[in-house]
């Protein structure tokens, strides 16, 4: 068995162990083909069926029907920063946009190099310590969209709800949350993020777009910056990035396989409760840096009395086998990630490793 430690890394994150070991037991020969799916051509029918599955998986989990394209593009979020405004800010509307962190932030300076944006809401003078109240956020009726950054990782705050915004259509990139929860998927007309925390490895961005929102894409962008060119290919148009899409496939199984979302779900407000109980219970010692209601499960961040003890749990941490607990450089302190494939075990480990820090270093 190889030496596996407990990984808390924002991302790239943790998979799941039986995904790894599926792609350890296919990697040199996949499906009797004689090659890697690395190798083999993304015009095969072996490819093909990668493919479709991936798309048909995601729709299931997230409870969509064929009217929403799948598609698996390169670049990031980053990427879709700008291709967003590219494809729809345009004919004089402006995205509206709710700045909850730093890849909001990110977001909104892309879409004022391509016209400019509407600043619907922002939580930015408090350091981002909440996600704004849905009457607090104001969006003009001729916005073309509204766009929410759904989990925050670098300063640990979460929607707990979709916004009941009408009139216009609803973006998220929900890069650090995606199948982490039960949700209203289909209220959204675009969804994307970066599959390396909850969906696979890095290098693969899903996006997940209705077909009536793919109908306003503004014409005369180059190719490869129109959704519709990746829409009508199924993500075939170039090479897409297919060993990628093939761990997701092999993750959305395992999504399945533990039971769905709801399984999921469970889970996961069990591993968040061990963290944020202990910061509840003892909050002088682990501090924490955000509004209750705006909690992110996925990202937990927390401070400790002082920073050379916040070197010493790093360090400490990393020599029992807890890795990735470094806060963002921009924020410092202690931060835990807790995405799918960190098991409950590891949670609780960990639980128990602060438990006694705090006891020792009191």
């Amino acid at each position: 068995m190889a030496h596996r430690v407990y990984n808390f890394n924002p991302g790239p994150s943790t998979l799941p162990l039986d995904v790894l070991k599926k792609v350890q037991e296919e990697l040199l020969d996949y499906k009797g083909t004689g090659m890697s799916v690395m190798e083999i051509s993304h015009r095969s029918a072996e490819y093909e069926e990668i493919n479709n599955a991936t798309i048909a998986l995601t729709r299931e989990l997230m409870g969509l029907d064929d009217k929403f394209h799948v598609l698996f593009l390169t670049g990031g979020a980053s990427t879709q920063f700008a291709m967003i405004p590219l494809n729809f800010a345009h004919s004089g509307k402006k995205g509206a946009y709710v700045d909850t962190g730093s890849w909001s932030d990110k977001a909104i300076k892309e879409a004022n190099l391509l016209g400019g944006s509407h600043l619907a809401a922002s939580s930015k003078a408090d350091q981002y310590r909440y996600i704004p109240k849905e009457s607090d956020i104001k969006v003009p009726p001729d916005a073309a969209y509204l766009h929410i950054t759904t989990n925050n990782t670098i300063f640990g705050t979460q929607w707990q709800s979709t916004p009941r915004i009408t009139g216009v259509p609803l973006i998220a990139d929900m890069s650090s949350d995606i199948l982490s929860r039960r949700w209203d998927f289909a209220k959204y007309s675009l969804i994307y993020g970066g599959a390396q925390k909850n969906l696979g490895p890095s290098g693969v961005t899903l996006a997940v777009i209705h077909d009536d929102l793919l109908k306003k894409c503004k014409d005369g962008n180059p190719t490869m910056w129109d959704y519709r060119t990746h829409a009508k290919e199924k993500s075939l148009y170039n090479t897409p990035p297919s060993f990628g899409v093939y761990i997701i496939k092999l993750v959305l199984e395992w999504v399945k396989g533990q039971g769905g979302l709801e399984a999921v779900e469970k889970v996961n407000r069990a591993k968040q409760e061990k963290i944020y109980g202990l910061i509840d219970k003892y909050p002088d010692f682990f501090k924490g840096t955000v509004d209750k209601n705006s909690r992110s499960w996925m990202n937990i961040n927390l401070r400790l009395p002082s920073e050379d003890l916040e070197k010493k749990f790093i360090g400490d941490a990393k020599k029992t086998g807890f890795i990735g607990l470094k806060g963002h450089r921009s924020v410092g302190g202690i931060r835990v990630s807790l995405y799918n494939a960190m098991t409950l075990e590891g949670a609780e480990k960990l639980a128990g490793f602060m438990e006694e820090f705090r006891k020792v270093n009191s």
